[in-house]
């Protein structure tokens, strides 16, 4: 009842206060700059100007707060879940390097019965997948199985086996796997490669699709893994216009098809020095993850890309979303971003431009068509280097990196992994979509300039 006792005030009147306020700058060329994307960002969104209406009638906020744990030995693996899931995880995704690990006796020997289980294989293997549907009957939890093949090539440059082969199996595990959620589109590398939002809303379409129009009769849940950057609002919007395009697809095939939002924050923008930003950058990514509806969310260690995997920094990555959930609450509200007319807008335009250059792949073959002849690899590249170029010019900021350097900060002997691109020459079916940091290059002079003091 407050609003009825003051005058409404129209676009075109605050557009005259701001005008007057620059003092005769140029409105567009001072308050409207344009993303990466190509979208113009305006200092101020009005109801009589934008037309503005809920993209996304629901968006869930009831995330989950999972754990990596990668099975190097299977007893110290299940210890390990054990003791997380009484220390604030509720769900866990354990990394199975191959098909000899008893992926029946991590489901079974969890003490605390989780939220979740997400079984990442990084092999593809229609029997082990079918036991592991098996023992899902028994439980009472969800269980996930997260097996790629097109994320495979992309990210490796080969299948599997080959194209046919992976696919028959896909289809095989179709028809037995009635327990679990297995089919998975990982969207990741995208991110983590440089690609634009727009190009991830359209590659992850397009990566769905190839699965769709490949496996038959598919009717249920699809997982799908993302990447978040750190531009926040966009990060949210991205998120949004992401399920609501998926789900437009899912409708052309089965009304049964829904979606699971597996979100961890980027690798991109992560830095070796001045490491300790990094758990502001991976603060901010989760927030934007469970504002955009992301079920499920896995932090990312601030010292993941130059530290093996310690207790300490798993436990300080599982306490930032404890924080978010259990003190700020950020699970309570239903819809949280609706009616925020900026985060509106940008998730329909991200929505319309991601369908517009899905549209366009799938008139020129597909996505598997377009990694073979490397056109994925070639518009992936020229977004990073579009990136990359604002990063070195210091137009793209990464605190204590290209901004405000601590030049007494040392790092060459604590990095524990190689956090850099590493070379394996070797025979690819394709060029692989190649991650990279925004700060390797400058963190490797620094590390130069370290070893020659």
């Amino acid at each position: 009842m407050l609003f009825q006792d003051f005058e409404k005030i129209t676009s075109k009147q605050w557009k005259n206060q701001i005008q007057y306020e620059l003092k005769g700058a140029d409105y567009n060329e001072t308050l409207v700059w344009e993303s990466l994307e190509g979208i113009k960002v305006k200092p101020f969104y009005h109801n009589d100007e934008d037309s503005i209406t809920n993209a996304v009638s629901t968006t869930n906020t009831q995330f989950s707060i999972t754990q990596e744990i990668y099975v190097f030995d299977l007893e110290k693996s299940i210890a390990k879940a054990n003791e997380v899931l009484t220390r604030g995880a509720e769900s866990i995704r354990f990394i199975v390097p191959s098909n000899e690990i008893d992926v029946v006796s991590l489901i079974n020997q969890l003490q605390h019965r989780p939220k979740a289980v997400y079984l990442k294989l990084l092999f593809l293997d229609a029997d082990v997948v079918s036991k592991i549907n098996e023992e899902a009957g028994k439980q009472s939890f969800e269980i996930f199985v997260l097996v790629d093949p097109i994320h495979h090539l992309a990210f490796d440059g080969n299948f599997y086996k080959d194209g046919n082969s992976d696919f028959e199996t896909l289809n095989q595990i179709n028809k037995k796997a009635s327990n679990i959620n297995w089919l998975t589109v990982n969207s990741t590398t995208y991110q983590n490669a440089g690609a634009n939002m727009i190009q991830q809303i359209a590659y992850t379409l397009a990566h769905t699709n190839e699965y769709l129009n490949r496996i038959e009769d598919f009717d249920q849940n699809i997982t799908i893994e993302v990447a978040i950057g750190g531009n926040y609002f966009f990060e949210i919007a991205k998120l949004r216009a992401l399920r609501l395009t998926l789900n437009a697809l899912a409708q052309v095939y089965s009304s049964n098809i829904s979606f699971h939002i597996l979100a961890k924050p980027t690798r991109r923008n992560k830095t070796i020095y001045d490491y300790n930003v990094n758990l502001l950058r991976t603060t901010t990514e989760c927030m934007s993850a469970i504002l955009g509806g992301a079920d499920a969310i896995e932090n990312s260690a601030y010292d993941e890309i130059y530290h093996k995997t310690n207790e300490f920094g798993d436990r300080i990555s599982r306490n930032q979303l404890l924080i978010l959930k259990e003190e700020s609450y950020f699970d309570k509200v239903k819809n949280p971003a609706d009616g925020a007319y900026y985060i509106e807008s940008l998730t329909q335009q991200l929505a319309e431009k991601g369908l517009e250059l899905f549209k366009d792949i799938e008139k020129n073959g597909g996505l598997i068509s377009q990694l073979i002849e490397g056109t994925i690899q070639r518009k992936i590249s020229e977004s990073a280097i579009k990136e990359q170029d604002l990063f070195n010019e210091g137009k793209e900021v990464l605190l204590g990196t290209n901004k405000y350097p601590n030049a007494l900060d040392k790092m060459q002997h604590d990095l524990e992994l190689y956090p850099f691109v590493k070379q394996n020459p070797r025979k690819t079916l394709i060029t692989p979509i190649i991650e990279k940091r925004l700060a390797e290059a400058l963190e490797q002079e620094r590390l130069e300039a370290e070893k020659n003091a």
